[in-house]
């Protein structure tokens, strides 16, 4: 059986070694002049591999369609990956939040791994190409026509283009057009784990604050719901707010009902808590410890052992405390008032980040068109997917990756 792979990120790598260990002559198909370019910049370009989770946690960390990667999971688990990377000389290491990086902290090195065994289970890899069309008779592949008019026929083709996410890295979303011309529906794509646009004067006069072990929520006002609360690091920015617990926020947020019409009439509000280890009561007793030795200093200069440096001046304006008053001045009320700021300060979220800028793309290929056990569509015979072209997306921390490993898998066992 000859099989083509259109792709060569972490999914269509993955699909090439499968599918030729499984004694099939394999062609892998790369738009760019080298494989695995977004798998590059992953993890900040450590590459965090996997979850160190349970696989049956997995699905829980999915809130894209997770069901969906059940017989997936099963074929290929984050052991395997890991025991793939140790076969060819790649140790790894368990950080926090369950997360997998190579040993090394060097993303390249995971790429390495995967050419070893594209070179050693002999995967035909063809670079710089793009394939124009995906050809078919009577509902069944037949070959792809590429865009300098060669046709190359096959049995098999798995399509693992990835999304629309990082498009400098060939995910352009080429793969939803030749999926389309092939009678497949495409939902609606939108950014996932993605920045936050918010208030711009609040983030941007604290830009480049990086907080670690805040809590954050994100409400609809309008319903006075919670719709996600987190632990962990966060980053401000210029136009609002990034870092792990806000990019997870964001693969929730994209699917709660009537997000960009909330966005617009500002109902959609994010608390973050500077302070979750401390109640009201003991915040309120650690500021009147620090001000018991600061009598006579300016309110301004009294929080410099509570709070990081950027966020002193914003929380002072939001305060409402003249920032020269003394502090043994200051009121219980509007002492208790300042409590209420450090541990609910609440800014706007108005919308997403462009879905370029996203790490990877909500929507994509619906599932009732895929055999969930083979990838395989259910339209169109030896048509396979693999990645993130699928609609299915996760959280961070390394579940989006075994998407593509365990996917890819399935798609280059599968006849």
């Amino acid at each position: 059986m000859k099989t083509i792979v259109i792709g060569g990120g972490p999914a269509g790598m993955m699909s090439a070694i499968t599918s030729s260990q499984s004694g099939n002559e394999t062609i892998l198909i790369e738009k760019n002049n080298s494989l695995g370019k977004k798998l590059l910049i992953t993890g900040k370009g450590r590459c965090n591999i996997t979850s160190s989770l349970n696989i049956e946690d997995f699905i829980s960390n999915i809130p894209g369609n997770g069901k969906f990667l059940y017989s997936a999971f099963q074929n290929y688990t984050n052991k395997d990956i890991i025991n793939m990377l140790k076969q060819n000389g790649l140790s790894v290491k368990n950080e926090r939040g369950n997360r997998i990086f190579p040993i090394t902290d060097r993303a390249i090195d995971v790429l390495n791994c995967f050419i070893k065994e594209i070179k050693k289970n002999k995967v035909q890899v063809m670079t710089n190409c793009i394939v124009k069309k995906i050809l078919k008779s009577n509902d069944r592949v037949l070959g792809v026509e590429l865009d300098n008019g060669k046709i190359i026929n096959a049995d098999k083709i798995i399509l693992a283009t990835g999304g629309k996410s990082y498009p400098i890295t060939g995910s352009d979303g080429n793969g939803y057009k030749l999926a389309q011309e092939l009678g497949h529906t495409i939902t609606e794509l939108k950014p996932s784990i993605v920045p936050l646009l918010s208030d711009k004067y609040i983030c941007s006069s604290m830009q480049g604050l990086s907080l670690k072990n805040v809590k954050i929520t994100i409400i609809d006002e309008e319903k006075n719901k919670k719709i996600y609360d987190d632990f962990g690091e966060m980053l401000f920015t210029h136009f609002g707010v990034s870092g792990p617990i806000i990019l997870s926020s964001s693969a929730h947020l994209v699917r709660y009902k009537n997000i960009d019409e909330l966005f617009k009439q500002n109902k959609i509000k994010l608390i973050i808590d500077f302070k979750p280890a401390l109640s009201i009561e003991e915040l309120d007793s650690r500021i009147l410890r620090d001000w018991d030795q600061l009598k006579n200093k300016e309110f301004k200069n009294s929080l410099d052992k509570l709070l990081p440096k950027k966020a002193i001046s914003t929380i002072i304006d939001l305060s409402n405390i003249p920032s020269n008053k003394k502090v043994n001045e200051i009121t219980k009320e509007e002492r208790r008032f300042l409590t209420k700021v450090i541990k609910e300060f609440t800014i706007d979220i108005k919308g997403f980040r462009p879905i370029q800028e996203a790490i990877v793309t909500s929507g994509g290929i619906s599932i009732k068109e895929i055999n969930p056990k083979t990838m395989e569509s259910k339209l169109v015979k030896g048509l396979y997917f693999a990645g993130e072209i699928i609609d299915v997306d996760a959280y961070t921390g390394g579940f989006n990756l075994q998407i593509a490993y365990s996917t890819g898998y399935t798609a280059g066992i599968s006849v």
